[in-house]
């Protein structure tokens, strides 16, 4: 199957309309041969391709600068669609997006027209920002050098871990120390000479995300490359859109197991054990086990597009890069109620879909172990016992949430 996007690649909001044949056409090309392209390490640049040319990353773009204009729950549901085809397709974009998100907030107007001018486009934008090494995860402590050399040239220097859609990506977004020791990001081209992205990231799941390492030898950084940074932490500037869009991803995940599970039963016709009360599309056990899936993905679903609404919330009270303080906290603590319940609800749920078959269901060549492989990666990005605990306390003691990334 092979479709075309929009009359002149025009318009992103055309995957949004009810019963949408774009959205439809769009998620059936992505999803064919999904499995096979996992087990067989077959990286996704095709898919990533066809996303680029429906302009999906410019689903937040105000419509005034070319894009959909979407509203966050709007564009959550998108991504639980795409994730319920390929999660591995669906995690690539999660830096394009929060750097959109970002950018929506920037108080630079030129450096705000500029990047959603670009992402309006079709242009994608990954990067990464954690280093490996003794220091604690998620603090502001980079090792990464951003400084002129001889020549009065910017030069950026490291090496960059968790690079998840890098290998995809047109644009890189890095963070790094300047000369002063200030935090600052920058924007190169993938392309920049300096820059090596290699393909080593060897998790037990969500293997074709390019979430490697990153290796920046004397890239020269030109001066408008440079941007304003503004930072993700502190009153008014949570950022709970980063961390639900892993749930999200999560919850198509979730949606990808159930519908392999009706299909693992059907493909059974004929063949059920001696012992069952009927064949396997009429047995009550494996009704209700497909039942209790097919639940559990519509309740991660449903969790996400509530959580989805706070982040709105925030989002509409933005005024000069800072949001409401209150309607942040918020966002950041439904986003993180969100992770706990999702994580425990898909995790058991994908693990269930070998409840439905012999020991064929768990021969290689079905890759029904991915669900859950990929379920259980995704839910480490930001461990459940820490994010439980702080909601705990604040449940309890009234301890504000953590003010890091996390949240």
């Amino acid at each position: 199957m092979s479709i075309s996007p929009p009359v002149d690649r025009a318009d992103p909001a055309a995957l949004l309309a009810p019963g949408s044949p774009e959205l439809a056409g769009l998620l059936a090309e992505i999803g064919a041969e999904s499995a096979v392209r996992e087990r067989d390490r077959i990286a996704p640049y095709e898919q990533i391709d066809l996303l680029r040319d429906f302009r999906f990353g410019a689903l937040r773009v105000p419509q005034s600068y070319g894009g959909a204009g979407t509203t966050l729950r709007e564009t959550f549901r998108l991504i639980m669609a795409l994730a319920s085809v390929d999660s591995n397709v669906a995690h690539i974009l999660r830096s394009h997006f929060a750097f959109v998100e970002q950018t929506l907030r920037a108080t630079d107007a030129e450096q705000r027209d500029r990047w959603l001018r670009r992402a309006a486009e079709g242009t994608f934008v990954a990067g990464a920002a954690t280093e490996l090494g003794n220091h604690k995860v998620g603090a502001e402590d980079w090792s990464t050098k951003l400084v002129r050399d001889a020549d009065g040239v910017l030069r950026l220097n490291g090496v960059k871990y968790y690079s998840t859609g890098s290998l995809y990506a047109d644009e890189l977004l890095y963070i790094a120390l300047d000369e002063e020791g200030e935090v600052v990001s920058v924007v190169v081209p993938a392309e920049r000479p300096g820059v090596t992205l290699e393909d080593d990231w060897d998790g037990l799941g969500q293997s074709l995300t390019g979430t490697g390492t990153t290796r920046l030898e004397d890239v020269l950084v030109e001066p408008e490359e440079v941007l304003l940074r503004e930072p993700i932490d502190g009153p008014g500037k949570r950022f709970g859109v980063l961390q639900l869009y892993i749930t999200a991803v999560i919850a198509g995940a979730t949606r990808n197991a159930a519908n392999d599970a009706i299909a693992l039963v059907r493909s059974r016709a004929g063949r059920p054990f001696a012992h069952a009360a009927a064949e396997p599309a009429e047995d009550p056990l494996l009704q209700e086990a497909v039942g209790e899936m097919v639940s559990a993905a519509y309740a991660t679903e449903a969790i996400v597009l509530r959580a989805a609404e706070a982040q709105d919330a925030e989002a509409d009270s933005v005024v000069d890069g800072l949001a409401d303080p209150e309607l942040a906290e918020q966002a950041a603590r439904e986003a993180a109620q969100a992770k706990v319940a999702v994580d425990r609800i898909a995790l058991a749920a994908t693990a269930r879909i070998f409840d439905l078959g012999g020991a064929s269901a768990t021969k290689r060549e079905r890759n029904l172990d991915r669900h859950w492989r990929n379920v259980r990666t995704l839910s480490t990005h930001n461990p459940l016992l820490h994010k439980a605990q702080a909601l705990g306390d604040e449940a309890i003691n009234g301890t504000p949430l953590p003010p890091n990334w996390f949240f």
